[in-house]
């Protein structure tokens, strides 16, 4: 096939994910049947994925995998025969494609979010492994330092300096600090602290020749987005499935994946909005789950750069609309993202994407909770139940506890018994969702509470003291982002539960525990009392009552031996005490003029916090802890926030 046969061939797809980032998924899938191409099949099976990605239908992931293979046996056929008349070796486009597909197949199995779907993942993308190689080799010999992303500012500064360090834009002639791998072979290690500075890219980019066509354009943002991925997945796998990564002598390198991935984005083919979807996602969930970023600032300038990049191009695309309210949320707006978001669900606009709409619905339910807007955001969840088919309990559960807030106890039992017919239903991979495995344990749990206070499980809401939607929204990292009215709010609740609580803060005056008659007390159980530590450990952190946050997380982490049912509170305690010990060195470290004395207290913090991580990582470990895998990645992310971190300050 020619080079001009196969640019129609990619124009044509192209129509389609155009229709396909509009929300026009109908569009989309009729532009793709129009061919039989690799590329249209490739196109169909994205919109496969992403509806499978976006509302977990498991059909759907099966349809997505059918078709992908389709696609991945065209290219083959395609690459033996093909004939090159561009600037790289004839049939590298299709190896592209080929790539891109494994990377789709790969992620599939992940979307299980359990050890088993993650160990498939690994064993789909094994076989790329060759492919991604080969491919960044040929196309990018010199690296990718010279190469446009679509927000140029400095990578954070190795310059020690005070921790609100605040992103430049680059001038012309500043030089840019960017990363190099740092080993010979295809990964290079991300923690390194090798850093070069290049040569900035000159405005019409030196490695990026304007008169490429789309088959180039195709050859360069696909590498970079397949490089990236791939470096990015294996970056985020829980610890336990980087072991066996290891057996296949896989290492990553994220800060190279995260500027490969902004190389793709700032092109013009459909890789550079899958890349740019990535960074999206990526920078959300690190400025959600992290828990302290070592330069937010920075993070925010570059999200909000591709965002503005690829909602100009798609104005009316929900995954667009959903990223700008999660910056607006991350930037302390909370009014503005549900502004954004309500707007973007409003009846007059096209509903075509169920999918994407449930994202809104579920960000928007999300950020209402977290303002304790306790019936809008049950209202919000329930909606959701309507738009997929992905874990209705773990929805009725978190509503349930939204009514509970509201003293609706009538209607949180109701949805509380409507939970174990939907924990019944056929699960994904025919596993039971890490979700669903806690929310059978807690419902087990307040129902032995009130056999113990009333001799029957009848009407078990009575012996619910905390929020179920408050305790679930910890595994989310909802309350450290709340404002100081909604931190009091809870610090109030929380602390007026019996027994009084012996520790002092701002908040709280502690009180003798009043007799009851009965002589019983609200919480009557270790599993509660370290809920609750942990719970008013958070607030008081988010409020910068670090003294206090800091009695009530180690409280919470004393009590893990007792603990029986909720035994990944003794791991969360220790992430939340190193995220504590960061938000603490920053405070410290903000009006000191003295960089040698802001190092000396880095020092100590940095490894105060990594030495935390490692006992929360051996504590959830080894109590098989619910939603371990969840603490696992953001451990996984506060650690390389922490690498950030020490070469901003010049820590070796």
């Amino acid at each position: 096939m020619s080079n001009s046969e196969t640019a129609a061939q990619l124009r044509s797809a192209a129509e389609g994910f155009d229709s396909l980032f509009a929300n026009q998924i109908g569009p989309a899938r009729e532009a793709f049947t129009t061919n039989d191409s690799p590329f249209h099949l490739l196109g169909l099976g994205v919109c496969s994925f992403l509806e499978a990605a976006l509302g977990m239908e498991a059909g759907l992931m099966t349809e997505a995998s059918r078709v992908l293979a389709l696609a991945e046996a065209g290219a083959k056929k395609k690459s033996k025969v093909a004939r090159g008349s561009h600037r790289f070796a004839p049939g590298i486009e299709w190896e592209v494609l080929q790539a891109d597909v494994v990377v789709l197949l790969g992620l599939t199995s992940a979307l299980s979010e359990s050890y088993m779907g993650y160990l498939q993942c690994i064993y789909s993308l094994n076989s790329a492994h060759s492919k991604f190689t080969k491919l960044y080799k040929a196309v990018f010999p010199s690296g990718l330092d010279d190469y446009k992303t679509p927000a140029h500012s400095p990578a954070p500064s190795r310059k020690a300096s005070t921790p609100s360090l605040q992103s430049v834009s680059t001038s012309p002639s500043t030089p840019t600090v960017t990363p190099l791998a740092t080993k010979s072979s295809f990964f290079g290690r991300w923690g390194s602290s090798s850093l070069t500075v290049s040569k900035p890219p000159s405005p019409a980019g030196s490695i990026d020749p304007t008169n490429d066509g789309p088959v180039e354009d195709m050859i360069v943002a696909g590498t970079a987005f397949g490089f990236g991925l791939f470096n990015l997945v294996f970056s985020l796998l829980p610890a336990k499935v980087k072991g066996v990564v290891g057996f296949f002598g896989f290492h990553h390198d994220r800060k190279l994946a995260l500027q490969a991935l902004a190389v793709s984005a700032a092109k013009q083919d459909v890789h550079s909005v899958f890349a740019g979807l990535v960074l999206m996602t990526y920078h959300g969930v690190v400025l959600l789950l992290s828990g302290y970023q070592a330069d937010e600032a920075h993070i925010i300038k570059q999200y909000q750069a591709i965002v503005d990049n690829i909602e100009a191009r798609y104005p009316t695309g929900a995954l667009w609309i959903l990223n700008r309210a999660k910056i607006l949320r991350m930037s302390n707006d909370p009014d503005g993202a549900i502004r954004v978001l309500q707007e973007g669900l409003k009846p007059d606009r096209p509903h075509v994407f169920r999918e994407a709409d449930t994202l809104l619905v579920f960000e928007l339910a999300w950020t209402l909770l977290a303002q304790r807007r306790y019936q809008e955001s049950a209202d919000m969840f329930i909606r959701i139940t309507e738009l997929n088919s992905w874990s209705h309990a773990t929805y009725y559960f978190i509503a349930a506890g939204c009514y509970f807030s509201l003293n609706d106890y009538k209607k949180t039992q109701e949805l509380l018994d409507t939970i174990p017919s939907l924990l019944e239903r056929k699960k994904l991979n025919g596993k039971d969702l890490p979700t669903e495995v806690y929310i059978k344990k807690k419902m087990a749990f307040y129902r032995q509470k009130q056999i113990r206070l009333k001799g029957t499980e009848d009407n078990f809401v009575e012996a619910i003291r905390i929020s179920p939607a408050e305790e679930i929204s910890i595994f989310w990292n909802l309350l450290a982002r709340i404002e100081n009215s909604a931190s009091r709010a809870h610090i109030k609740e929380w602390a007026s539960l019996t027994p009084a609580v012996t520790i002092e803060s701002r908040f709280i005056s502690p009180q003798p525990t009043p007799a009851s008659p009965k002589g019983t007390v609200d919480l009557d159980s270790p599993d509660e009392l370290a809920i609750r530590s942990l719970l008013l450990g958070i607030v008081h952190r988010t409020a910068g009552e670090y003294i206090p946050a800091r009695a009530f997380l180690l409280d919470a982490h004393k009590r893990q031996a007792e603990l029986v049912t909720s035994t990944w509170v003794g791991g969360m305690s220790l992430f939340e005490v190193a995220v504590l010990e960061l938000k603490e060195a920053e405070v410290a470290t903000a009006s000191l003029a003295s960089q040698a004395e802001a190092k000396e207290i880095w020092t100590a913090a940095l490894k105060k916090a990594n030495n935390h991580l490692d006992r929360a990582l051996a504590t959830a470990t080894s109590n098989n802890a619910d939603l371990s895998s969840r603490l696992d990645s953001r451990i996984a992310m506060l650690r390389e926030e922490i690498g950030t971190k020490m070469e901003m300050v010049g820590i070796a």
